[in-house]
């Protein structure tokens, strides 16, 4: 394959969940940007919000993005927000195919309502309406993606199986040599 294959999408669209069924499909290494930086900085994502703030947070997640946007062959589940960077997107770009997993927000709900504590910006959505406008605020960032893919109500196979369908397709129409890492 080559080309990574960069889940983005708002909190629980399902990028970890699919993206590890991807990868595996796929024979391919799967890294959750969030769960390597809480590998490197040795806290969780909550700790360096709470300790250090969304801008080191934010610090980490653009050192991560220009990482990754090196290697190759890797399915990358990426945090909700590493798109309203431009630099993480064109990092990522560069020898990857974008994926934009949607939902509804009433399944966003939930999805990360028992999971508040591991997701600091869902402080600040405490209701459907709330996701609604983070999701209207998020759209143009999103807008990125080469492929878009509702996950609501879809089975998992079903998703991977579109994923991989529409990724070839667009893989076929942009071809450069990846480096490996």
């Amino acid at each position: 394959m080559g080309k990574n294959i960069v889940l983005i999408g708002f909190m629980g669209t399902g990028k970890s969940t699919v993206g590890m069924r991807l990868a595996e499909r796929l024979h391919l290494q799967f890294v959750d940007m969030d769960r390597e930086i809480e590998r490197i900085t040795g806290m969780t994502i909550s700790q360096l919000f709470r300790k250090h703030g969304e801008t080191r947070f934010r610090s980490e997640e653009q050192l991560m993005a220009q990482k990754l946007g090196r290697c190759s062959n890797l399915v990358i589940a990426t945090g909700g927000g590493v798109v309203l960077q431009p630099d993480n997107v064109a990092a990522l770009k560069k020898n990857g195919i974008f994926v934009a997993l949607e939902a509804s927000p009433e399944v966003i709900m939930a999805r990360v309502s028992h999971k508040k504590s591991n997701r600091p910006l869902l402080n600040k959505a405490t209701t459907v309406e709330d996701v609604k406008k983070m999701l209207a605020a998020r759209e143009e960032f999103y807008a990125c993606a080469d492929i878009r893919v509702d996950t609501t109500g879809q089975e998992l196979n079903k998703l991977v199986n579109e994923i991989i369908a529409q990724v070839k397709r667009v893989n076929t129409r942009r071809k450069t040599p990846p480096e490996q890492c």
